[in-house]
C-alpha cells in the first residue's frame, strides 16, 4: 500500500505527493495527523484549526469519490509522530510514504525523524515540493544566501521564468468509492470561524482565485492599500492551509496577463507571492529565526518595554486610535486583517509602544485564520526593523495620517467601530474628547508625538 501524509497541503489539485503516489497505480491511502499539544505550543489559532477541520471533511469526501481512503490520526506532539507512523505503516502494510516538504525548523526535524525511523523498517519515504515556486537554491554570485529582497527576487524571477511551472492534475474519480473515515470528528482545539467569509473547500479557493484574477488583479496595485475596498485576493487562508497552490496562483497570473497583453513578470501580486516565498527561503537558510530570535543580531539590545496595560489596550482594540482599533477588532471578529493594517498595528506596537515584536507575532498567530509562521514572523520582524531587509528603524507610521490617507471617508472604521459611525471625515479619524465621552470610545492611550520622539531617541 502507498500512503500519503497531508499537512499544509489540503487539496487534490497540484498536490505533488498525492499525484506521485496515485501515479503508481496501486492502492493509495491518505492520512492527516492532529497534534494538539504541538499546535498549542505553536500558537495555532482556534479559527484556523476549525477552518482546517472543515477543509479536511470536504477533502475526505472528494478522496472517497476517487476510491482513496482517508483517516485522521492523532498524537500529542511532533516528537511522537515517527513512532505513530511506523506502527501505522506496519499494521497497514505500507511500503511507501509520500509527503510534501515544509520549511520551519520543527517541521524539518519532524520529517527527518520520520524518514530515519521508516528507513530502519525498509519503508521508502518520498518527499516532494508543494509550497515553493522555485525549489533550486537561489544564491548570490558569492554562493551565499541573499539578505535583501530585491536582488533575491530578480534571481528568483529568472529561475521561475526558465522552469516548468505547470500545475499537476488532481486524481480523477474512478467509480470505485469508499467511505470517508473522518465522520463528525473535529480537530482538537478548533472553534468557530466565519465560514460565510471563508468557505473551507478547494472549490471555493479556486473560484476566489479566478474571480480575483479576472475582476480585481488589473486594479490590485491601485486598491490593495485601502481596507474598505475588496481589492486584495483574500486567498491567504487558503494558501496557509494549502487549499490552493502557489503554482496554481502563478498560472492564473500568467493566463490573466496573456489575455490582457501584459508581461506576467511585472505583476504586483506575483511580487507579494515572492515575499511569501522569500520568508520561507530565509527560514531554510537562517534557522535562528525559527527559534524566536531576530534576524539581525544588534536589535537584541533594543529597549523593549514591559507594559501590560498598553499591550491589553492594543490586543482588544481600545487604544483610542480609530484605525488601529478598527484593525484589531477586524482581527478579533473575522480572524483576518488587511495587509496595510497589519503594518500599521505592528508599527504602533513596536515603535510607538516599544513593546517586543514577539508579543505581536504570538497574538497574531493565536487569532489569524491565515496564520503562517514564516510570513507572520517575516512581517513582524520587517515592521520592528529587526528582520532581513526590514523597514528602517526611523520609519514610524502616523496612525491618524495613515487613516486619513487609506480610509479617507472612514468606511472601514465605521464598520468595525460602530460607536464612531456617522462622524464626519475629520472627526472619525481623531474624535474630540467630547465625542469620545459621549459615544463611549477610549481616550488615546499614548501621546503620538511624544512617543514617536521617545522611540526615535531610544532606537537610534
Amino acid at each position: 500500500m502507498k500512503l500519503v501524509w497531508l499537512r499544509n497541503d489540503l487539496r487534490l489539485d497540484d498536490n505533488p505527493a498525492l499525484h506521485a503516489a496515485y501515479q503508481q497505480g496501486l492502492a493509495v491511502r491518505v492520512i492527516y495527523i492532529a497534534t494538539p499539544k504541538q499546535w498549542q505550543d505553536h500558537n495555532e489559532a482556534p479559527a484556523k484549526l476549525a477552518f482546517r477541520s472543515q477543509a479536511l471533511k470536504s477533502l475526505a469526501g472528494k478522496l472517497a469519490e476517487r476510491g482513496i481512503e482517508f483517516e485522521l490520526l492523532e498524537t500529542e506532539s511532533f516528537k511522537d509522530i515517527a513512532l505513530l507512523l511506523s506502527d501505522y505503516c506496519l499494521q497497514q502494510g505500507v511500503t511507501d510514504l509520500w509527503f510534501n516538504r515544509e520549511t520551519p525548523l520543527h517541521e524539518q526535524a519532524r520529517d527527518q525523524s520520520v524518514t530515519e525511523q521508516l528507513k530502519s523498517l525498509n519503508i521508502n519515504c518520498h518527499t516532494c515540493n508543494a509550497d515553493l515556486l522555485v525549489t533550486k537554491a537561489v544564491i548570490n554570485l558569492q554562493g551565499k544566501p541573499y539578505k535583501v529582497f530585491t536582488p533575491w527576487y530578480k534571481a528568483w524571477l529568472k529561475q521561475l521564468n526558465n522552469q516548468d511551472n505547470q500545475p499537476l492534475t488532481a486524481p480523477q474519480p474512478t467509480g470505485n468509492t469508499v467511505s470517508a473515515q473522518l465522520g463528525n470528528t473535529d480537530l482538537p482545539g478548533g472553534s468557530h470561524f466565519r465560514d460565510d467569509l471563508w468557505p473551507a473547500t478547494e472549490e471555493a479557493a479556486l473560484e476566489r482565485l479566478g474571480k480575483f484574477c479576472h475582476r480585481s488583479l488589473e486594479h490590485y496595485s491601485e486598491h490593495r492599500d485601502f481596507p474598505a475596498i475588496n481589492g486584495t485576493s483574500t486567498l491567504s487562508p487558503y494558501l496557509a492551509s494549502g487549499l490552493v497552490s502557489p503554482r496554481r496562483c502563478l498560472m492564473a497570473i500568467q493566463q490573466t496577463a496573456f489575455e490582457e497583453g501584459k508581461d506576467w513578470r511585472e505583476s504586483v501580486w506575483l511580487r507579494e507571492l515572492g515575499w511569501r516565498e522569500f520568508y520561507r527561503y530565509l527560514m531554510v537558510n537562517f534557522s535562528h529565526i525559527s527559534q524566536g530570535k531576530p534576524f539581525k543580531k544588534t536589535p537584541e539590545q533594543w529597549p523593549w518595554q514591559q507594559n501590560p496595560a498598553l499591550l491589553k489596550a492594543w490586543q482588544t482594540g481600545n487604544t483610542g486610535f480609530p484605525i488601529i482599533d478598527a484593525a484589531m477588532r477586524q482581527l478579533l471578529s473575522t480572524g483576518w486583517m488587511h495587509n496595510r493594517l497589519r503594518m500599521l498595528v505592528a508599527s504602533f506596537l513596536c515603535k510607538l509602544m516599544l513593546i517586543d515584536w514577539r508579543e505581536g507575532e504570538r497574538f497574531f498567530m493565536l487569532h489569524l485564520i491565515d496564520g503562517d509562521f514564516a510570513s507572520n514572523n517575516g512581517g513582524w520582524q520587517w515592521s520592528a526593523s529587526t528582520g532581513c531587509d526590514a523597514s528602517p528603524w526611523f520609519r514610524i507610521f502616523n496612525p491618524t495620517a495613515q487613516s486619513q490617507k487609506f480610509d479617507a471617508d472612514g468606511k472601514f472604521i465605521a464598520k468595525f467601530l460602530p460607536e464612531l459611525a456617522g462622524l464626519d471625515n475629520k472627526q472619525i479619524h481623531n474624535p474630540s474628547a467630547e465625542i469620545r465621552k459621549e459615544r463611549g470610545y477610549a481616550e488615546p492611550v499614548i501621546d503620538y508625538k511624544a512617543m514617536r520622539e521617545r522611540a526615535i531617541n531610544a532606537l537610534k
